[in-house]
């Protein structure tokens, strides 16, 4: 009787254990969100306001908020993250950060080699990465059950898109 229960006491802990992680992943999630909107907003107003136009700096930012909101959206709704999306902000970043380099520097460096290098690095990356989720996908199951979402049929990249 009193080994059933622990186990009984055990089996509730665990329950109230996944829901307190799945209340904390949902909240935090919903911050980051706002946190993203607020951001891009604040971005927008100081456009429209302070400097009466966009350079591309502003608008590879947008560009950038544009792809955190994405990858809050998909992580909501499917509960898994993509790779990729992380190595498209990357890039994002990168080449804002090229851009402005030569923009206000106005002559050929080490530095912009380095980062050229760097986001053929990344896009090589992510020909890695969609080609090995083609040929070698890994069952996607729903959130709520453990049957595969797309049941008897192998998935590839082009069903975990959801924009």
């Amino acid at each position: 009787m009193n080994r059933f229960k622990m186990k009984r006491i055990e089996i509730i802990l665990d329950r109230f254990g996944n829901i307190a992680v799945e209340a904390f992943h949902y909240i935090a999630l919903f911050i980051i969100g706002c946190l993203i909107a607020w951001s891009s907003i604040h971005t927008l107003i100081e456009i429209l306001t302070v400097k009466k136009y966009a350079t591309i700096d502003d608008i590879l930012l947008l560009f950038i908020y544009l792809e955190l909101g994405a990858m809050v959206g998909i992580y909501f709704k499917t509960n898994h993250m993509p790779v990729r999306f992380l190595i498209y902000v990357a890039i994002t970043a990168l080449t804002r950060l090229l851009i402005s380099n030569i923009q206000h520097e106005h002559k050929a460096s080490l530095d912009l080699v380095i980062i050229t290098g760097s986001i053929l690095i990344l896009a090589a990356s992510i020909f890695v990465v969609r080609f090995a989720s083609w040929h070698y996908p890994s069952v996607i199951r729903s959130k709520h059950t453990e049957k595969p979402l797309a049941y008897g049929k192998t998935p590839r990249p082009e069903d975990d898109e959801l924009a």
